[in-house]
């Protein structure tokens, strides 16, 4: 007797047989059950998942005549009668299954339908199965499209596909249709032990589950690599032999990398990797296992241990390194692992290429030293920010105000010991030891309504402070000596203006700038190029928009026209120069010299490279940021925007103003 494979042996014979698609079961059961039936369903799922299988189901259920002859539509097919047995068997005349990857054309769609007019001959309903039905063509979609949408009464459609995107949504919409899921790996192992106990096969549970992952969702795989399991271990299921054949990589050099990555040893790194290479391991396999484990290691730190690890023998081995690995180096070396995938097929050695993404997380992991200056700098600025530290005053201008500053009064003298640069301070006394350098603390900014000041006439002369000389004194002036870009700042900001530091005191004052909040920073372009306009650029630039407005240029004929500089013409030659030796083409050349022809002037074009200051681009971009400028300044002096702007704070998006 020849042998039957276990996928096809052990196939679910009715619904309570199936295993991962209890949400289909459920619903055809229910429909059956209830006597409401459609006239065409869809079942769309990746390989060996049960779409086949569920349609031979439906179609016993539909025509199952019970083991007495008196049964009718049910959803639990006895399996005995002759309905049954020949649909098991794939001899069951009223039961059509139609390989629509090897049957694509309208011309067996249309002899399948012509059996469509004639009521079964055995059974209570017809049943068309048509496979992969996405590989049809469109005219063969389009021929069965009335039939699929007003079948004859005991006529009912089954559609199976792998790709549901290919379908028309003319097809779709008139289907029910029911996504069958991959299954879990523990779905599958649990479904291949049984298989096993049947088959009287030893099993290893560690085997059961690398056949489970390496299945990737699909049941007919996981049952089709048990059998060559069986096979190749002589009727055992060890874990080495399954290793082995799959070529999967031992997770105790998982378990090894992840140790010595997590304690930093790059020299146990790189000899794990060679003994991969010396055993003829998968590099691929290997990142995908340290996949795995990262994953489950990352759902230990977050969720902490579950009911499903007290079985799993590599439980104690995961929680270990859990613990050895902080949460955010998991998570890096975690998205290392996935991209580096990718690498493998670019390095001429994928051993080489395993190395070296197994030592980027060395390369980008954070040093102990690192981290304990990154925990200890906010304990250490802790204490400044602790101290008495000036409030900065939000201060409200009108729109068209100039930026100006204006002293704060200096509050109650207080001693320090560091007279190093810092934030704002107050006027204090420093004593003549070597100075301290201390960091920044930017102050907690306090909103205080402040009302508008008018700007300061002249230098303001700070009173001297603690007996300094009249010849020590600071004046803050109305204007910016800065430049205008340093000098224009988005945001309120405190400056320190110090004398030069004396072996006695030292003199601080803090200045607040006062700023219109509300300013529009609508950016500054870079700078055009240089336009002279020049009398043969005035009827160049006129004869080149008169060429594009008759589409007479286009494309790169368009871009020399668009780019010259028309230097010199005569009656019958015009000097054209441009910048870049690119634009001069003889066959651009000669196509605009054929467009000028044709709108009048028959000349000759000569091309030559040099510096060009006039030439019809520049005009139309000057022209532009002309238009640019008038519909921004139309909107900035908008009584409305400027009243939104002052009194709300408002601010313009920068990009967003267009002329018409």
């Amino acid at each position: 007797m020849s042998y039957l494979v276990l996928a096809r042996k052990y196939r679910p014979r009715n619904f309570t047989e199936m295993v991962g698609q209890d949400h289909v079961v459920q619903a055809l059961t229910n429909a059956l059950t209830t006597q409401r039936l459609h006239h065409a369903y869809l079942f769309t799922g990746t390989r060996g998942v049960g779409k086949t299988t569920v349609s031979r189901i439906l179609a016993k259920s539909l025509n199952c005549q019970g083991p007495d002859g008196q049964g009718g539509i049910t959803a639990t097919p006895c399996g005995v009668c002759q309905a049954c047995t020949d649909i098991d068997s794939g001899r069951f005349v009223d039961y059509t299954e139609l390989d629509a990857a090897s049957n694509r054309g309208v011309d067996e769609v249309q002899a399948l339908l012509e059996q469509a007019v004639y009521k079964p001959v055995q059974g209570r309903f017809k049943v068309f199965m048509i496979d992969e039905v996405h590989m049809l063509t469109n005219t063969a979609f389009n021929a069965m499209l009335k039939t699929l949408e007003e079948p004859p009464e005991y006529l009912k459609f089954v559609l199976a596909t792998t790709d549901p995107q290919k379908v028309p949504v003319t097809v779709l919409s008139r289907c029910l249709q029911f996504n069958l899921r991959p299954m879990a790996p523990e779905t599958v192992r649990e479904h291949l032990q049984q298989v096993l106990q049947l088959e009287n096969v030893e099993a290893e549970p560690q085997a059961l589950r690398l056949l489970a992952r390496a299945a990737r969702g699909s049941m007919r795989d996981a049952l089709s690599l048990t059998d060559q399991a069986i096979a190749f271990g002589s009727g055992q299921l060890q874990e080495a032999t399954v290793r082995q054949m799959l070529g999967s990589v031992d997770r105790g050099y998982v378990f090894r990398l992840i140790e010595a990555l997590a304690a930093g040893d790059g020299k146990t790194v790189v000899e794990t990797s060679e003994t991969l290479r010396l055993n003829g391991l998968s590099a691929a396999s290997t990142l995908e296992e340290m996949s795995t484990v990262l994953q489950r290691m990352a759902v230990l730190q977050a969720a902490g241990p579950t009911d499903a690890d007290e079985s799993d023998p590599e439980a104690a081995d995961l929680a270990r390194l859990a613990d050895l690995l902080p949460a955010d180096e998991t998570q890096l070396l975690y998205s290392i692992c996935l991209h580096g995938r990718a690498d493998l097929g670019l390095a001429p050695d994928e051993y080489a290429a395993l190395t070296m993404v197994l030592l980027r997380l060395l390369a980008f992991k954070p040093s102990a030293e690192k981290k304990t200056l990154a925990k200890a700098e906010p304990r250490a600025a802790a204490a400044p920010a602790a101290a008495a530290a000036p409030q900065r005053v939000a201060v409200a201008a009108p729109v068209a105000e100039v930026p100006q500053r204006t002293t704060a009064s200096p509050p109650a003298t207080a001693p320090s010991a560091q007279p190093a640069p810092r934030a704002v301070q107050p006027w204090e006394d420093a004593p003549a030891p070597e100075p301290v350098v201390a960091k920044p603390v930017a102050p907690a900014p306090v909103a205080v309504p402040v009302q508008p000041r008018e700007p300061i006439p002249g230098p303001q002369p700070v009173e001297p402070h603690d007996g300094l000389p009249a010849g020590q004194r600071l004046a803050v002036m109305d204007s910016d000596p800065r430049s205008d870009a340093e000098a224009e700042d988005d945001s309120l900001q405190t400056s320190d203006l110090r004398l030069p530091a004396t072996p006695a005191k030292v003199l601080a004052v803090p200045v607040v700038r006062q700023q219109a909040e509300s300013r529009v920073d609508l950016g500054v372009s870079p700078a055009a190029p240089v336009l002279i306009p020049t009398e043969e650029g005035d009827f160049w630039h006129a004869t080149v928009q008169q060429l594009i407005a008759a589409e007479a240029i286009n494309a790169l004929v368009r871009e020399l026209a668009l780019q010259s500089q028309l230097v010199a013409r005569d009656t019958d030659q015009w000097l054209l120069r441009v910048e870049r030796e690119t634009l001069n083409q003889p066959g651009s050349r000669d196509r605009l010299t054929t467009a000028l022809r044709g709108a009048g002037f028959d000349v000759r074009l000569a091309v030559e490279i040099g510096r060009i200051t006039d030439c019809p681009a520049r005009r139309n971009a000057a022209a532009s940021e002309e238009k640019q400028r008038a519909a921004e300044k139309i909107i900035l002096d908008d009584p409305f925007v400027q009243t939104m702007m002052r009194d709300f704070g408002a601010k313009i998006v920068p990009g967003s103003i267009k002329p018409l």
